[in-house]
């Protein structure tokens, strides 16, 4: 390997977040047929983390007292410690409901999402995704259809702190 692509022995030591990750059993595909009235879903958890937190913020733009500045979130906010970006809990519950695998091949397109943060989302704090449909409909074209579920995201003390509807465009089943 090139010396230019090869980690240093200093980074190499180090795991990333990501690496660390449990792997969840993915969920068997699920077309636009396979929704109904009873159809649910509950994703794998995830703990938010102060590096997510951080870097996020920074990738983002959102290089704000209230994500950055630790004697500020301590002393001048009704939170009192850190806090997640709603526009990360957003994300994570994206990521944790991909990772499921059952919009693999079926999802065409995200199509829109209507958010309502229901409470902050602190450092430490450990993320679930409840799935529900919430309403499906045919379009024109018969080989595909849209859904829209409604997810629920709460913390480890069932505590929701946002919920979403999602609209995405799905394949139906192939023949």
């Amino acid at each position: 390997m090139p010396r230019a692509c090869r980690p240093s022995s200093k980074s190499a030591r180090r795991a990333s977040p990501v690496a660390e990750m449990p792997m969840t059993s993915q969920t068997p595909v699920q077309w636009w047929d396979d929704y109904d009235a009873d159809w649910r879903l509950t994703t794998a958890r995830r703990t938010v983390t102060e590096f997510d937190i951080l870097s996020f913020a920074t990738l983002v733009g959102m290089n704000e007292a209230l994500f950055m500045d630790a004697e500020y979130i301590a002393n001048d906010t009704p939170f009192g410690r850190r806090i997640a970006p709603g526009a990360l809990v957003f994300s994570y519950a994206e990521g944790l409901v991909i990772q499921t695998g059952h919009l693999h091949t079926a999802a065409i397109a995200f199509l829109g999402a209507e958010l309502t943060m229901q409470g902050p989302v602190y450092l430490g704090d450990t993320l679930q995704v409840e799935v529900t449909l919430d309403s499906k409909r045919a379009t024109s074209k018969p080989d595909r259809g849209l859904v829209t579920t409604r997810n629920t995201v709460r913390t480890q003390s069932g505590q929701p702190v946002l919920e979403y509807l999602a609209t995405r465009m799905l394949r139906r089943r192939p023949d």
